[in-house]
C-alpha cells in the first residue's frame, strides 16, 4: 500500500522515512525479492511520480513529446528495474532519495526532446507590462496547464499546506513588507498560478532545479547528484530561478 505524504509533516521528514528503508531494500535486493522490494519501493515514490507527471505535462504541453504514447506509469514501472537492477550505486541511506530522483530524470532525458529555450521571454521579463502578464497568464492556462497528464497525479496536500510560494522566492529578511503587501493584493491560487506559468517559461534546468529545491526539499549538494551538475552551478541556476520570480511578481503586481 502507498505511503502517503501528507501524513508527514513535512517534506523533510518523508526524505527520512524513504533513508529509514534502505537496510531493508537491501536486504530484499541481496535476496533478488523483487517482490518485497517492488512493495516497498513503492512507499518511496509517490513523489517521484508527482515528478514524473509534472515533467511530462510541461513536455506534452510544449510538444516535446508525443501525445497519447507515454503515461507515468511508464516511467514508474521502468524506474522499478532500474531500481533494483541498480541498487547497489546507492552507498548510504541518505542517498536513496536523492538517488530515485536522479533515475527518474535519466528516464525522462531519454526519451524527451530537448526544449527550445525561450529566449524571448526569459530577456524580456523585466520590461512586460501588467496587461502583457495577464494575457500570457490566459494563454498559459489554456496551452500549458491542461489535463495532459492526469491532474490528480499532481495533487498533493502536504504541497500546497506547506509550500508558501513567496517565501521560497523572496528568500531575504528584509522581504517580508514586500511579502506581505502581494500577499494583500493577490489570493494564494493567483500567485502559485503565476509562480507556475513564469517556471513554465524558463529553462528545464533552471525549473528542475528550482522545483527540486522548494516542491521536494533538496538541498544544492542532493540537487547536484540528481541533476549532475557542480554545487556552484546548482546555487547559481536556483539564484537566477529566485530572481526571474521575484522580477516578475514585483513588475506585475506592484507597478501600476
Amino acid at each position: 500500500m502507498q505511503e502517503p505524504v501528507k501524513d508527514y509533516k513535512h517534506q523533510r521528514e518523508f526524505h527520512i522515512f524513504v533513508a529509514s528503508t534502505f537496510s531493508d531494500l537491501e536486504n530484499y535486493k541481496t535476496k533478488d525479492d523483487k517482490t518485497s522490494f517492488n512493495e516497498l519501493l513503492l512507499k518511496d515514490l509517490p513523489q517521484v511520480k508527482r515528478y514524473i507527471a509534472k515533467r511530462l505535462n510541461t513536455a506534452l504541453s510544449k510538444g516535446n513529446l508525443p501525445q497519447g504514447k507515454y503515461k507515468t506509469s511508464d516511467f514508474l514501472d521502468q524506474l522499478f528495474i532500474e531500481a533494483f537492477d541498480h541498487f547497489e550505486e546507492v552507498k548510504h541511506k541518505e542517498d536513496l532519495y536523492p538517488w530515485l530522483f536522479k533515475k527518474a530524470d535519466e528516464l525522462l532525458k531519454e526519451t524527451m526532446v530537448d526544449e527550445e529555450f525561450d529566449t524571448f521571454f526569459f530577456e524580456n521579463i523585466d520590461d512586460f507590462s501588467r496587461p502583457e502578464w495577464e494575457e500570457m497568464e490566459e494563454k498559459f492556462s489554456t496551452d500549458g496547464d491542461g489535463d495532459l497528464v492526469m491532474m490528480e497525479e499532481l495533487d498533493d496536500i502536504s504541497y500546497h499546506r506547506f509550500n508558501h510560494v513567496l517565501n521560497h522566492v523572496f528568500v531575504e529578511n528584509d522581504n517580508n513588507e514586500l511579502i506581505e503587501q502581494l500577499d494583500s493584493q493577490w489570493s494564494a491560487h493567483g500567485i502559485r498560478k503565476h509562480a507556475d506559468m513564469v517556471l513554465y517559461h524558463l529553462p528545464l534546468s533552471m525549473r528542475a532545479v528550482y522545483e527540486l529545491a522548494t516542491e521536494y526539499h533538496f538541498d544544492v549538494d542532493e540537487i547536484s547528484k540528481i541533476r549532475d551538475q557542480t554545487i556552484k552551478e546548482v546555487s547559481q541556476i536556483l539564484e537566477n530561478a529566485r530572481k526571474s520570480l521575484e522580477t516578475s511578481f514585483v513588475n506585475r503586481m506592484l507597478i501600476k
